[in-house]
C-alpha cells in the first residue's frame, strides 16, 4: 500500500497508483475531462457505476452513466472537488488546492478559514499572484481559473507600468470581454475572476490624479461592479448582488453614465421577479426607465421587464401597453450601437420576454409559437455550437415547456425541460423556472411517470449545483 492508499484507509474508493500516473488520466484530469476520468476508473479499476457514485456522495450511478456516455457534464466546484475526494486524485491534477487527505492535518487550513459560496472576500493582489506561480508547480494542466485571474492581473501590471492611462482602457476592454464570457463559465467562476479585476482597479482609482483618467477608471469600476451583481444574481447570491449594484449607481451618478444605473436597476428587479415580488420589481423598471434616455439599449431591456412584470401581476391591458412602449423603444436604438454580450438586447419583432408575459397571461399557444421564434432566431444555431451553454437559452425552453403544458401537451413540455436541465451552467433564475415547472406537473398531472421523472431530475440538478 503507497502512502496515498495509506492517507486514504478510511475512504471506500482510491484508484491505483499506476492508474493515476497513467498518461491517459493525466491527460483526462488536465483537461478536466469528467468524461474519460469516469470511463477510465470504471474500465481500469472495474468499479460499477454504483461504487463510484457512493464513493464521490451526493450522485447517483444513472448520472455516472450519463456522464459517462457523454449525455450530462459536470457543474460546480464542489462536484469537481468530491471527484478528487471520493476517487483520491490530488487536487493539483484538477487544478484544486491541495486535498485534506493529501497531507497531515497540521499541514491544512481549518474549515474556518474557507470563505462560504458567493461570500465577497477581499484579494490581496500580491497575494494572489504568489498563489498562482505556487500552482504552477503542480505541473501541466489547462488554464484553471486561477490561471486566468493571475495572467490578467500580470497583463494589467505590465501595461500599468508601462502607462497608467493605459490600464482604464484596457479595464474597458475586459469589460467588453466578460460581457460575452459570463454567459459560457459557471457564475461563480467568472464571479471570482471579475472580483479580481475589480479589486485590481481601486489600486489605480487611489493613486489617479487626472481628472479625465480616474472618470474613465471610474467608469470602468462601475461596468465591472455591474457585471459582478449580474454574476451574483446568477449564484442565488442576492446580498452581494445589491451591493455591486449599489456600487454601480454611485459610479454611474460620479461620471455622469445614467445607462450604468440602469443596467444596476436592470439586475435589481430581475431578482425581485425571480424571488416573486411584481410590484417591486416594476417599481424598479419604472425608475430605471426614469433615469435612462430613449434611444439606449438599457431603456428597452427595462421597458420590457416593466411589461412582464404588468403580466405577472395579470394587469393585460398593463402588459400590452407596455410591450407596444418597448417595441418603440427598440426601434429607438440606433442603429450598430448594440452593446456586447450581457448588455445587449435581442433585436426582433417581439420585445423580450414577450414569451413570459403571454405565458403568465394564460395565452399558452400564443406563447408556444412565440417562445418557438425566440429559440429559431436567437438560440438554435448558437447552441448547436456552444453545446447548450446558454442560460437564455435554458430559460427560453423553460417557458416553451410552461406554455406546452398549458396547452395540455405534456410530453413535448416535459422534453422541453428536460433539455434545459443540459446545461453545464444552471443559474438561479433558471432553477427558479424549472421549479416553476415542477409545480405545475404535480398540480396538474401528479400521478403520471413524467411528473416523476421531472421532480427526480430536478432535486438532482439542485443537489449537484
Amino acid at each position: 500500500m503507497d502512502e496515498r492508499e495509506t492517507r486514504r484507509s478510511s475512504y471506500p474508493l482510491t484508484i491505483p497508483e499506476v492508474l493515476l500516473q497513467s498518461e491517459a488520466m493525466q491527460r483526462a484530469c488536465a483537461a478536466r475531462n469528467f468524461q474519460e476520468i469516469f470511463r477510465l476508473v470504471n474500465r481500469r479499476t472495474g468499479t460499477s457505476y454504483a461504487s463510484m457514485a457512493a464513493a464521490i456522495g451526493k450522485m447517483t450511478s444513472a448520472r455516472v452513466s450519463d456522464i459517462v456516455r457523454g449525455v450530462r457534464g459536470i457543474r460546480g466546484q464542489q462536484v469537481i472537488e468530491r471527484i478528487a475526494d471520493g476517487f483520491g486524485i490530488p487536487g493539483g491534477m484538477l487544478g484544486l488546492p491541495p486535498r485534506p487527505w493529501e497531507g497531515s492535518p497540521e499541514d491544512i487550513g481549518g474549515a474556518d478559514n474557507v470563505p462560504a459560496r458567493g461570500e465577497v472576500v477581499s484579494v490581496d493582489r500580491r497575494a494572489f499572484v504568489s498563489a498562482g506561480a505556487a500552482a504552477l508547480a503542480v505541473g501541466p494542466m489547462v488554464a484553471t481559473q486561477l490561471d486566468r485571474g493571475r495572467r490578467v492581473i500580470q497583463a494589467l501590471d505590465v501595461m500599468g507600468n508601462d502607462s497608467p492611462g493605459i490600464v482604464a482602457e484596457s479595464l474597458g476592454k475586459l469589460v467588453d470581454h466578460y460581457a460575452h464570457s459570463i454567459s459560457a463559465m459557471p457564475p461563480s467562476e467568472v464571479y471570482d475572476e471579475i472580483l479580481m479585476v475589480r479589486s485590481y482597479a481601486n489600486r489605480f482609482l487611489d493613486s489617479a490624479g487626472v481628472a479625465r483618467q480616474r472618470k474613465d477608471l471610474e467608469l470602468a469600476a462601475g461596468w465591472l461592479s455591474c457585471l459582478l451583481s449580474i454574476a451574483a444574481c446568477d449564484m442565488g447570491a442576492h446580498a452581494s448582488a445589491h451591493l455591486w449594484c449599489a456600487d454601480a449607481e454611485r459610479r454611474s451618478k460620479e461620471v455622469g453614465k445614467p445607462e450604468l444605473a440602469g443596467w444596476s436597476m436592470w439586475t435589481r428587479s430581475m431578482i425581485a421577479f425571480y424571488q416573486g415580488r411584481p410590484h417591486q420589481s416594476m417599481s424598479l423598471a419604472s425608475q430605471g426607465q426614469a433615469a435612462t434616455p430613449m434611444g439606449t439599449v438599457i431603456h428597452a431591456k427595462l421597458a420590457a421587464q416593466e411589461m412582464r412584470t404588468a403580466a405577472m401581476v395579470g394587469d393585460a391591458e398593463g402588459m400590452e401597453e407596455s410591450r407596444r412602449y418597448a417595441a418603440a423603444a427598440m426601434k429607438s436604438i440606433p442603429s450598430g450601437v448594440n452593446a456586447p454580450g450581457v448588455f445587449s438586447i435581442a433585436m426582433a419583432e417581439d420585445p423580450p420576454y414577450t414569451a413570459t408575459s403571454l405565458m403568465l397571461l394564460g395565452r399558452f399557444r400564443e406563447a408556444v409559437s412565440s417562445t418557438s421564434r425566440v429559440i429559431e432566431t436567437h438560440h438554435h444555431h448558437g447552441v448547436r455550437s456552444r453545446g447548450e451553454h446558454s442560460p437564455g437559452y435554458a430559460r427560453a425552453l423553460l417557458i416553451l415547456a410552461l406554455a406546452q403544458v398549458g396547452t395540455g401537451r405534456l410530453d413535448e413540455a416535459v422534453s422541453a425541460a428536460h433539455a434545459a436541465l443540459n446545461s453545464d451552467r444552471t443559474v438561479w433564475p433558471t432553477v427558479v423556472l424549472a421549479g416553476k415547472f415542477n409545480q405545475v406537473l404535480k398540480r396538474d398531472f401528479a400521478d403520471t411517470r413524467q411528473a416523476a421523472e421531472y421532480d427526480s431530475r430536478l432535486r438532482e440538478v439542485i443537489v449537484h449545483e
